[in-house]
Order: C-alpha cells, then sequence, then structure tokens
C-alpha cells in the first residue's frame, strides 16, 4: 500500500501523540506552590482543560551497577533483590519472609477516545523496560528469606507463576491470598515453605476486563483476621466509558475471608491502594490516586482514612462539594453524601504505596508514622514525585508535612526507577519496590538495629513456642522462624 492509503484518523492520531511528545507546554504550575497542596486544606485552584493534556514523561533508563536512590540523613540504602520483572508490592510475613508480587496491566484496553491513544504511548514510556537486555516473563510472585536477619536476601525462590496481574496479598492461619486483577485466590501455604503445589481457590471474584483501566487490586487483613479488604480502581479517569462500566469499581470491598461473601465498603474512590490498619486505632487507610485532564494542579491525590459505608466523591465531586462537571448525568445528591480526605499529597505524585512503621527499627525520626510511594506524575510540565515520604502521625492521625526519604530516582528528564509498594522487612527496616528499575530497596538506619519482634505486613505475629512443662525437655523446633 502507499503512502496515500493511510486513514486520516489515524494520521490525526499519530500526529497528536507526536504533538504531545516534542511541542512546548505552557507553563502552568511554575507559578504555582505545590506546597499548598500538601495536608490537612489543600488549595484547589479552578480547572484548566485543554484538547490535549499538559505532559512532561520521564524516560527510563534503570540503573547501572553502582547507582542507587538517594536516602536521608541518617540512612542507607541497598538492593534487596535485583533482576526482577516489575515488581510492584512487597509482603512481609510473619516470619520474616518476604513476597516481592510482580505484574503487569493486561492488554488489551479499548481505545475509546483520540487521548486515549496518547495516555497508551504515554504509559509505554513511563514504564520503559528497566534498561537493557530481553523483558522477562512479569505477574509472578518471589520469595525472599533473610535467614540470619542481617539485611541481606540468603535464599530465592519463584513462588508463584502464571498469575493474571497480581498487586495485593494477605496471609493468616496457614493460608496465602493473592488479589489478581480479576479474583481474590487462596492457597494453602505454611510459613517457611519454598514452593506451592496446589492449585489455588478462588475466594471471590473482581472486576476484571476487557477494560480493566486500573488494574491493581490492593489487600489489606482486618485486626480480626476475619475479612479481608481490597481496593478496586475505577474503569475510567472520568467515566468517559459509560457508568454502566464503573460497576463494583471506585470502591474498597470487604470480603468475609471464611465464605468469600462481598459488599462495598466504601465508594467514590477513584483508585485506591496501600491498604493498611493504623496499629494505634484499627482504622483502615488507603492512598488514592485522583482524576487526571483538569490541569496539572488539579487534583491532589491523598491518603484517608476509610469509613464503612462512606461515599469519597468520584466521580461527580472531588474533596467533597467540589463539582466535576465533565460527568453526565450530574448528581447533587451524591455530592451531597461526598467527604472530603484526611490529607492531600499534591497533584499528580501517584501514591501506590503505604506502611505504617509498626514499631520499626528506623530511627526516632520515624517512629510514629506512614510511609508511602510516589509513583511519579505524567500530566504535569514539571516532575512531580518519585520518590518516598514519611507522614508523621498523632493520636492515629496525621501531624504535620512530609518527610522526604528515598528521591534521587530522577536524573534530569529521564529516570533511573520509579518506587510503588512499600513495606517493613523481617528486621524492622523499609523496603521499596522499585517497578521499572525492576529492583527492591532496602531502606535502614545508617547505625544498624534490628526490631525486637517481626511484624508482619498484615500484623499477625509469628506464633511464639509454648513454654515447657515441668517434665518435658525444651524444644528447639520452632527456632527457624525466629
Amino acid at each position: 500500500m502507499g503512502k496515500n492509503n493511510v486513514r486520516p484518523g489515524v494520521l490525526l492520531i499519530a500526529t497528536c501523540v507526536a504533538a504531545a511528545a516534542v511541542a512546548p507546554v505552557t507553563a502552568q504550575s511554575d507559578d504555582f506552590d505545590v506546597a499548598t497542596q500538601i495536608g490537612l486544606d489543600p488549595v484547589l485552584p479552578p480547572p484548566r482543560r485543554s484538547l490535549l493534556p499538559t505532559t512532561k514523561v520521564a524516560k527510563v533508563i534503570g540503573w547501572q551497577d553502582v547507582e542507587a536512590p538517594t536516602v536521608a540523613d541518617g540512612l542507607t540504602i541497598t538492593p534487596y533483590a535485583t533482576d526482577l520483572a516489575n515488581p510492584r508490592n512487597v509482603h512481609t510475613l510473619p516470619n520474616g519472609d518476604v513476597l516481592v508480587i510482580q505484574g503487569e496491566k493486561p492488554p488489551g484496553e479499548p481505545k475509546s477516545r483520540p487521548k486515549d491513544f496518547i495516555r497508551g504511548w504515554i504509559m509505554a514510556v513511563a514504564h520503559g523496560s528497566g534498561g537493557e537486555g530481553s523483558k522477562k516473563d512479569s505477574n509472578l510472585v518471589t520469595l525472599l528469606q533473610d535467614t540470619d536477619k542481617d539485611g541481606v536476601v540468603d535464599n530465592r525462590v519463584d513462588l508463584l507463576t502464571g498469575l493474571n496481574a497480581p498487586f495485593g496479598a494477605a496471609w493468616i492461619d496457614d493460608m496465602l491470598y493473592i488479589a489478581a486483577t480479576d479474583a481474590i485466590l487462596s492457597y494453602p501455604y505454611s510459613l517457611g515453605e519454598t514452593q506451592i503445589t496446589a492449585a489455588p481457590t478462588v475466594l471471590t471474584p473482581l472486576p476484571g476486563g476487557p477494560i480493566d483501566h486500573h488494574w491493581t487490586k490492593d489487600l489489606a487483613l482486618d485486626p480480626t483476621g476475619t475479612k479481608l479488604y481490597v481496593g478496586i480502581g475505577s474503569n475510567s479517569n472520568i467515566v468517559e466509558n459509560g457508568l454502566e462500566a464503573e460497576r463494583g469499581r471506585a470502591a474498597i470491598w470487604e470480603v468475609d475471608r471464611a465464605t468469600g461473601a462481598s459488599r462495598p465498603y466504601a465508594t467514590g474512590l477513584r483508585n485506591p491502594n496501600g491498604l493498611t490498619f493504623e496499629p494505634d486505632t484499627g482504622v483502615l487507610w488507603a492512598v488514592i490516586n485522583e482524576r487526571d485532564e483538569l490541569g496539572p494542579n488539579l487534583v491532589p491525590d491523598y491518603m484517608t482514612s476509610v469509613t464503612d459505608g462512606a461515599f469519597y466523591g468520584w466521580p461527580w465531586s472531588y474533596y467533597g462539594d467540589h463539582v466535576d462537571d465533565r460527568v453526565h448525568p450530574q448528581r447533587p445528591d451524591m455530592v451531597a453524601k461526598a467527604i472530603p480526605p484526611d490529607y492531600a499529597l499534591s497533584s499528580h505524585v501517584a501514591p501506590l504505596g503505604m506502611t505504617f512503621t509498626m514499631n520499626s527499627a528506623m530511627p526516632q525520626t520515624y517512629a510514629n508514622g506512614a510511609f508511602v510511594g510516589e509513583h511519579g506524575s505524567w500530566n504535569r510540565d514539571s516532575f512531580h514525585g518519585y520518590k518516598v515520604v514519611y507522614i508523621p502521625f498523632e493520636d492515629g492521625r496525621p501531624a504535620g508535612m512530609p518527610i522526604d526519604v528515598v528521591t534521587g530516582f530522577l536524573d534530569g528528564d529521564a529516570t533511573h526507577g520509579r518506587p510503588v509498594g512499600v513495606g517493613m522487612d523481617g528486621t524492622g527496616a523499609l523496603l521499596v519496590a522499585d517497578d521499572v528499575g525492576n529492583t527492591v530497596w532496602r531502606v535502614a538506619a545508617s547505625g544498624g538495629g534490628v526490631t525486637p519482634q517481626i511484624i508482619g505486613t498484615d500484623g499477625v505475629r509469628a506464633a511464639t513456642p509454648k513454654p515447657p512443662t515441668e517434665n518435658q525437655e525444651p524444644s528447639t523446633a520452632g527456632d527457624a522462624d525466629n
């Protein structure tokens, strides 16, 4: 076929993509203080809509042998695991073993607007390949064991492979739960085992394809051990695929662990991740990616406590009663129900992971609060996020501005990596999943130190052997898990 056979629609899309890639954009955020969008009462400027979204995309260049992110004073950083395949989340088991959940968005999401082609190109650039070499198969769970608790992995094995875009994990009572993009799966699994041979049982199906715009499904186990909570993102930016496509989405579900019965626990949450229970109050918290294409300074992503039955605004409004007029039909009744979130993180930082410090071995500065992994922006004219921050808490609530903990992912207009899920390892150090850098980083206190007792991501503690009776010899059978 000759050049004249190119379809006008395809040519228009290609032109738009090229324009978004190379055309200079009006500096819309230079005169805006992003610090005013962080905290309990963020500044919300008027919306700014345009034919093409403002974009600035960091090309992925990966990490060379001696390169690493930068950490705050009093901390040190080392690679905990490398040569991974898109690590998105980390989960520490009660014996200190760590699961690395690696997953990729399923292919095949239909494109309903020219903007969707542009966004697809942007996401391809933003996620990159993590460096040179052939791409490894993803969608697996890898087990990392640090048997002597010195911060170095002694054994590594792929525990589960061939999954459908996994993200969340939970463990209790010799049962491992994995949230794939279309179901919560359960596997019989005892601590310390290095293989799973049993076929999974579907605990409950989850909204999946064919669209599956936000595919990650995070998991949290409640403090009673009887319920699982799963975050389910929306099927669009702002219902461009229709409200019917959003059925059961933009929500956190509560799932009965014994029966698989589920119900909406909280709704109006565009893309909830980092589900975790605050250890002092037992309240569920999450980080939320808010909507795009209202300008570089709207809408701030946030972290919030999650209340049973609460509605947080999406798609009809944001931060309470700020109406999004792109949504039809309008629903003033729903806007009236919308509650504002607890703590703004600023616009387009893309928080995808959160963990509380949980009596860790980190320095005193980080004794009581939450670490948040900010994956980083694409629809601003300057980079935002691309770091791990710490938000101090008092009495179970945020109490101060964020502290930069892990930075140095960006390198000019390129990025070595992008932080996603975060967690505390079995020694009390911070783990950071870097998906495009294909690495899990370990951040520890410079002076060393180990947490007095391992607390798993779920808040579950490893069983302690019972003391011997008068006529019983002491047993050493439990030493392997200590």
